[in-house]
């Protein structure tokens, strides 16, 4: 009975468990595996040596140089010279004539003149003596337009010695002042004697003003013995200007100056008229040769420095004697030879070399012939390439058989007084 019993308890079971499943319907879920989660690849560690940012020990702190600054005063012992009377003239007055007689050095500066610049109211002179350097002229009392006047004790004869200089050739210079010298004879009414030399009169003039540094070149007047800056800019006819160009180095390869060109004007505008070159021609002091002055350039003390001094002069017809220099300066490496564009050329009996290399100088005759510093304006003679602006500093690199890098620029000094020296 018990065997029985259990056996109907399992069947109800199961038919219960039917029951509920077909009452809900939800089937048994299946069994599926959950998806797994990709790895990312690891990260593979480099291999040595690994690479690194270059750094520097020091930083850089080059950087331009800055301009120059104006060198401090100095105080110059400088005392402009004082004008000394010149004894040139003398007459002697004979019974009939007046015997007079004019050193050919008629100023006392060292300049000839020119025997047909100079008369005795209207003759020329009769005879001249070579070894004293004398010109003589003989006129009777009443020639060569005398004038006459009676006074109480004397009867006087008044001659007018003029001097009236021609400037050389086409150029219009002028070493020497036009002059007017009055020559009397003085005749007592009871005997003769004969007069004194005639001391000549001096007329002063100053101007003065410190000289103007553009860019890395300088253009400065010195004393005399090349010590100091000079710091009056007047002069008489017949001194000699000293000026001194230099070229700052800075941190430059060592460099050598040249004065490739120089002109003498009115004012400080290159493009006015009349106008002198007296250096041209790539460094040719033409003036010595054209003039027969003293001006030359001086043997070369340092390669950034050039000197040279110029003997003083007017322009013929100014009114006044103030002048302007405009000079156009090179500079270039000291490993670069000289050549004809390159050079620092004086005449003296022959062209000789600032530096002792003569040879480079032979084509400064042919700058003379096509000079036109007359009637030229700015860019006439042997200027080369265009103008610089005195603001910026030019560079260039000429095409020759080397390649020569040079710099250049253009530097004013001025107004410089040039005085006449009046008898």
């Amino acid at each position: 009975m018990a065997m029985k019993w259990t056996s109907t308890c399992l069947v109800a079971v199961a038919v219960l468990g039917c029951l509920c499943d077909a009452q809900w319907g939800m089937p048994s879920k299946p069994g599926y595996q959950k998806p797994s989660t990709p790895q990312l690849p690891s990260k593979q560690v480099p291999l040595d040596p690994q690479q690194s940012k270059q750094t520097f020990e020091k930083a850089v702190t080059w950087s331009f140089p800055d301009p120059p600054k104006p060198e401090p005063k100095v105080d110059v012992p400088f005392e402009l010279r004082s004008p000394v009377p010149a004894v040139t003239v003398a007459v002697e007055c004979r019974e009939k004539i007046a015997h007079v007689e004019v050193k050919k050095d008629m100023f006392g500066i060292g300049q000839f003149i020119n025997p047909a610049d100079l008369l005795l109211g209207n003759c020329d002179a009769v005879g001249e003596d070579p070894a004293a350097q004398v010109l003589i002229f003989e006129a009777e009392l009443h020639e060569c337009d005398s004038k006459t006047m009676t006074t109480a004790d004397a009867l006087i004869y008044t001659f007018v010695l003029n001097y009236k200089p021609r400037p050389f050739g086409n150029y219009p210079v002028l070493r020497t002042s036009a002059a007017a010298v009055f020559v009397e004879c003085y005749y007592p009414r009871k005997h003769n004697v004969s007069s004194l030399p005639l001391d000549p009169l001096w007329i002063p003039f100053s101007a003065a003003k410190v000289s103007e540094e553009v860019l890395y070149f300088t253009l400065r007047l010195m004393t005399e013995d090349w010590q100091y800056e000079r710091p009056m800019y007047q002069y008489f006819l017949g001194d000699m200007i000293y000026i001194e160009a230099t070229v700052k180095q800075y941190f430059h390869a060592p460099l050598r100056v040249f004065v490739d060109r120089c002109v003498a004007v009115l004012t400080p505008d290159l493009n006015t008229n009349p106008q002198y070159a007296f250096i041209d021609n790539h460094g040719c002091f033409i003036d010595a040769y054209i003039t027969g002055s003293k001006s030359k350039f001086r043997t070369r003390t340092a390669e950034n420095k050039l000197q040279l001094q110029l003997e003083a002069f007017r322009f013929q017809g100014a009114e006044t004697g103030v002048m302007y220099l405009i000079c156009h300066l090179k500079a270039t490496s000291t490993a670069y030879g000289l050549d004809d564009h390159h050079r620092a050329c004086s005449y003296s009996n022959g062209w000789k070399e600032a530096s002792g290399a003569d040879g480079v100088c032979g084509l400064c005759e042919a700058g003379v012939m096509v000079n036109s510093a007359s009637t030229g304006g700015a860019g006439s003679g042997g200027s080369s390439g265009l103008p610089i602006s005195p603001s910026n500093p030019g560079r260039k690199i000429r095409a020759a058989k080397r390649e020569v890098v040079e710099w250049e620029g253009d530097v004013t000094v001025g107004p410089i007084a040039v005085v006449e020296e009046v008898l």
